[in-house]
């Protein structure tokens, strides 16, 4: 019998079990390196919305722009512009309401137009929000700027809150103009972008609604506790000490930079929606801008914005965080048009200058035309998305969430997202077409729905602020307006009574959506 060496079995053991130990420990160093990996690689998202901004304002949509624009333009070159990208609706509340919900607003109790002052959340409570989803990534949220979705004002006759009870989106309502004194400034206020899920706010909220002064998180920065002079531009109210229209923009700005400067030094990923409050009324350029387009006040504050722009993109790449950032650049509808005259103007007013903001569309911001809801929008990520771009893909500001929730790999709820295509393999380069049909939705209420180059307008004329202009052929003739937009962008041709049979298809899928919970079913 041979005679076994105990030294050596031992030897052999403990040089198999060195070698197992060994393999664990490279297993768990490369599951730690890759876990790292995969945190380092969970991008920025910076969502940058214009208020009111044409799709011809940038000069990388309209070569006869009369605005210098080399942000904007750079952003574009740096990554994808998109030029048949469209807003859920050709107003504010609306299209912000689909950005952060993925859903079209005429699902709510809001049916047309936009929320006024002093009017509560559009934003249900248990709603899931950019936010809310983004926090099971562990991101920081901010919103900067602009909100237009709604708070909820404490009273001043004790607990609770005055606005409760009071029908949204009602323009006429009788006093509305007194409601602030119902209010108490000094309580922390509910709703807002706490409610709707960020960590952070900063913002003046409607720059030309009442109360005239900043809100951080949910309080006002500084009590309102004067009345807005008559001679300045917006509806009636209180407003706070030192309080000057021009200096929105740079404040605004400068609070976003500070964001991205200090979330920069965490090891959290960030999520930054900067909602700017212009070209939008009240037209208020500061005296740096002024005289720098050919396209009057209006024009300088659109330079205004691409300075805006420039800022961020400045702060991302100084921070070493561009490279590592989603960033979208659009806006919320379409262009009044205004001149800027007395930080207004009549609508269509800008165009003396020769400068059209919906070049080469029809219409203007709220109306159901192409003009009113058609947008620039350009998607920017450093590596990913390749660099100057055309995509043209027909997309919705309410496909974004959808799309981030694919790149971040977070499954998607049954009760979300109701009208959210995932558009994401269209920023890598995928072709192949993603969404078929779309709904635009105009200030008065009226619908259309475009599916491929046909578009359906259950309406006679506008349906929002060209209503207001002398047009040849408007109001139309037939029950509504069809159009091929390929062959009929200016939507000067209509089909209604020729294609019958077009007509009816379009009715029924509008319908169709209209009466589901749901246009998309992914």
């Amino acid at each position: 019998m041979k005679k076994v060496n105990g030294g050596q079995v031992w030897k052999k053991y403990f040089t198999k079990i060195k070698s197992i130990m060994r393999k664990i420990t490279l297993l768990l160093l490369a599951a730690f390196l890759f876990s790292a990996c995969t945190e380092e690689q969970k991008p920025n998202i910076v969502i940058i919305l214009a208020d009111d901004l044409g799709y011809g304002d940038p000069q990388v949509y309209n070569s006869e722009s009369k605005i210098p624009t080399p942000n904007i333009d750079g952003l574009a070159k740096e990554g994808m512009r998109f030029t048949d990208a469209h807003t859920p609706s050709s107003v504010c509340t609306p299209t912000r309401y689909g950005l952060l919900t993925g859903r079209y607003a005429w699902r709510t109790e809001l049916k047309k137009s936009v929320l006024w002052m002093w009017d509560k959340p559009l934003i249900e409570k248990d709603r899931l929000t950019f936010p809310k989803m983004l926090k099971n990534k562990d991101y920081s949220t901010a919103c900067i700027g602009k909100w237009h979705l709604g708070w909820r004002w404490p009273s001043n006759q004790g607990d609770g809150y005055m606005n409760d009870t009071i029908p949204i989106g009602n323009y006429g309502l009788k006093g509305r103009n007194e409601l602030w004194k119902k209010i108490d400034f000094n309580k922390a206020l509910g709703g807002g972008p706490l409610e709707a899920g960020f960590d952070y706010y900063f913002g003046d909220d409607v720059p030309n609604f009442a109360p005239y002064t900043f809100f951080e998180n949910d309080r006002l920065t500084k009590t309102p506790d004067l009345i807005k002079p008559n001679d300045m531009y917006g509806g009636p109210g209180p407003m706070s000490e030192g309080w000057k229209l021009e200096n929105v923009m740079p404040e605004i700005t400068k609070r976003a930079v500070k964001y991205i400067e200090e979330k920069t030094q965490s090891d959290k990923p960030f999520f930054l929606y900067f909602a700017l409050t212009a070209p939008h009324t009240p037209i208020a350029p500061t005296d740096e801008f002024k005289g720098k387009s050919e396209a009057g006040l209006y024009g300088d504050f659109v330079h205004e914005v691409d300075w805006s722009v420039g800022q961020i993109i400045k702060a991302l790449k100084q921070s070493g965080q561009f490279e590592n950032t989603l960033i979208i650049f659009t806006s919320d509808n379409g262009s009044p048009q205004r001149d800027g005259t007395n930080m207004g103007g009549q609508i269509a007013s800008v165009k003396k200058y020769g400068h059209d903001p919906s070049r080469p569309w029809k219409g203007m911001k709220a109306d159901i035309w192409e003009g009113g809801h058609r947008v620039p929008f350009i998607a920017s990520w450093h590596g990913k998305i390749e660099a100057n771009t055309v995509n043209n893909q027909l997309v919705c500001l309410t496909d974004v969430i959808s799309s981030v929730a694919s790149i971040l790999e977070i499954p998607r709820k049954k009760d979300a997202m109701e009208d959210s295509r995932d558009i994401s393999p269209t920023l890598f380069k995928n072709n192949t077409p993603i969404r078929e049909d779309l709904i635009h939705h105009s200030i008065d209420g009226t619908f259309a729905i475009r599916k491929g180059d046909w578009k359906l307008i259950e309406g006679v004329n506008a349906g929002g602020f060209s209503k207001g202009l002398k047009i040849e052929g408007i109001p139309v003739e037939t029950k509504g307006q069809l159009y091929n937009i390929t062959d009929d962008p200016s939507e000067g041709n209509n089909l209604y009574a020729k294609n019958e049979k077009k007509v009816q298809e379009l009715s029924q899928l509008l319908n169709k959506y209209k009466n589901a919970d749901r246009s998309s079913y992914e």
